[in-house]
């Protein structure tokens, strides 16, 4: 049975008149405990004002929302310093919510964000919430999808060149003379980033004469300790591996604590690779080669992109920026 505003005004034990200030915009005339527990109602029975449901909206609140994936990695910080900068620079505010990659959550937080009236959303997508996804563009709100791809869907992206970095990044270790090179990586799951830097490194070792050794693909799941077990374990089972290319900056440092439990020696043994150039990459003993990733331009790109969207008065054709990465040579990759 479909929700009412009086079904919500009934269990908040306010008017329907209060309810529709608050769905409107106009929190002056309630207290911040009223303007809570109205919206908690309204989250909790997941009511759809028809307005809202259909994109429009009273008036701009000059507010934008960003779901996050994970906030715990470092490139976020950097994405969100650039998506910050250009909302201050044209007069914008931000909220910032963090999914942590459970599906659950990012549809609470845009939907929670939905009915805060914020003009556009900037996500990084789990990519299990497809139907929810559909449906924001299917009422024309406002969405920028960054870092990850969203497939099917006519949506403005700002993302990456994944294949060229894993490209950069073997062919550096081929260079080098290293020959058995491993990759570890976190589960696919329909990330486009993850997809592009397996597809990367086979392209590399085919263009430079190799065999793709499945023995020496590792995909592991994303929880800590993880990476560090799965690296030793690949390393015993297969000790003529030289080199370890590592997808993800939160996952490096498991890898050089394998290796250094291993009593082996950086670049001397294995050298190694890591994804996304971090504040401690320089500073490590040997300093890490980094594939860098323009993460503030990301961010600055993305929120201006869907600024302008919002901004717009008409219709335009979705968009797809990608951006190059850049590999940051240091001595951990066998280079002398």
């Amino acid at each position: 049975m479909k929700v009412t505003i009086a079904d919500v005004a009934k269990k908040a034990g306010v008017s329907k008149t209060t309810v529709s200030r608050i769905l409107n915009g106009h929190l002056e005339h309630a207290t911040e405990e009223t303007r809570e527990r109205i919206l908690a109602v309204i989250r909790e029975l997941d009511y759809r004002p028809n307005a809202l449901a259909r994109g429009l909206k009273q008036s701009k609140t000059n507010v934008l929302g960003i779901v996050l994936s994970n906030l715990q990695n470092p490139f976020w910080a950097r994405v969100l310093e650039g998506v910050e900068d250009a909302c201050r620079s044209m007069g914008y505010s931000l909220m910032i919510c963090n999914s942590n990659e459970d599906p659950d959550l990012e549809e609470e937080y845009i939907k929670g964000l939905q009915m805060r009236q914020v003009d556009g959303i900037i996500i990084n997508p789990t990519m299990k919430n497809f139907a929810l996804y559909e449906a924001l563009l299917n009422y024309k709100f406002p969405v920028v999808a960054v870092n990850r791809k969203m497939s099917g869907l006519e949506v403005d992206m700002v993302v990456m060149d994944n294949i060229k970095g894993s490209t950069l990044a073997i062919n550096q270790l081929w260079e080098n003379g290293r020959r058995n090179i491993a990759i570890m990586l976190y589960p696919f799951e329909g990330v486009s980033p993850r997809i592009e830097r397996i597809e990367g490194y086979k392209q590399a070792l085919r263009n430079n004469g190799a065999e793709i050794r499945d023995n020496l693909i590792q995909v592991v799941p994303e929880k800590k300790g993880l990476i560090k077990e799965a690296t030793k374990e690949l390393i015993r089972k297969s000790p003529d591996i030289d080199a370890i290319f590592s997808t993800n900056n939160m996952m490096t440092l498991e890898i050089l604590e394998a290796i250094k439990e291993l009593n082996l020696r950086v670049p001397d043994d294995i050298a190694l690779i890591g994804y996304d150039e971090t504040v401690w990459s320089k500073h490590l003993d040997p300093p890490l080669t980094t594939v860098s990733q323009p993460a503030f331009e990301m961010g600055e790109l993305a929120a201006k992109s869907l600024i302008k969207k919002i901004q717009s008065k008409r219709s335009t054709k979705p968009k797809t920026t990608v951006l190059e990465p850049e590999l940051i040579i240091r001595r951990s990759c066998g280079t002398k």
